[in-house]
Order: C-alpha cells, then structure tokens, then sequence
C-alpha cells in the first residue's frame, strides 16, 4: 500500500524496517509507526524541530502512508506543515543504533 500527498514522499530503508521490528518488538502484520514534526531539534529541512516517531496501529486517513514488512508508517494530516513538498527516507544509523532520517525538498 502506499499513499502520497502531492509533494509527500516516504520511503523505510531494510535496515530501518529491521530496528523498527527488533525494537519495538513489532508483529509480522498489522503494525503501524506515525511520523510527526516535534519541537527541538534540528534536521536538514527545519531548525528548531525533529522528527518524532511512536505506535501507531490505526492509522485514520492518513496524507501518506507506505507499508514495509507488514507494518504501516505514515503521517497524518495534523503532521503536513511538517512534511509538505518533501521525501523522507527513513534509514538505520548503525553507530547510534537509532533511525536516522534524510530529506529531500520535491
């Protein structure tokens, strides 16, 4: 499945999926991961803001959403401000054992 807004893209690299399911202890289905724009922060599109991620399994119509390995990640439409007119990989930084997230201006 996948769903785009204009100008919203969202791809979840393999090793991305893999921390996600290893840490969040995730099923093989059914599982779903909002992204949201939080305060504080810093990255290469916004200063003063990051990116924010949680559980989320019901995902209600969200602008974007493209499912990996049985999980759903999206963002919602209160999150566009956020995410409008940009593509988000969402990848695996192996030093800090965390998501590292790269944008792109479409």
């Amino acid at each position: 499945m996948i769903k785009e807004m204009m100008g919203l893209q969202l791809a979840i690299t393999d090793e991305a999926s893999r921390w996600f399911h290893r840490e969040l202890s995730l099923p093989d289905k059914g599982a779903g991961i909002r992204f949201f724009g939080k305060a504080y922060g810093k990255t290469q599109v916004h200063d003063g803001f990051s990116v924010g991620m949680t559980r989320d399994d019901h995902p209600d119509q969200p602008i974007m959403a493209v499912e990996k390995d049985g999980v759903t990640y999206f963002v919602d439409p209160t999150d566009a401000w956020f995410f409008e007119n940009l593509a988000m990989t969402v990848d695996y930084d192996a030093h800090l054992d965390e998501p590292k997230y790269e944008f792109k201006e479409e």
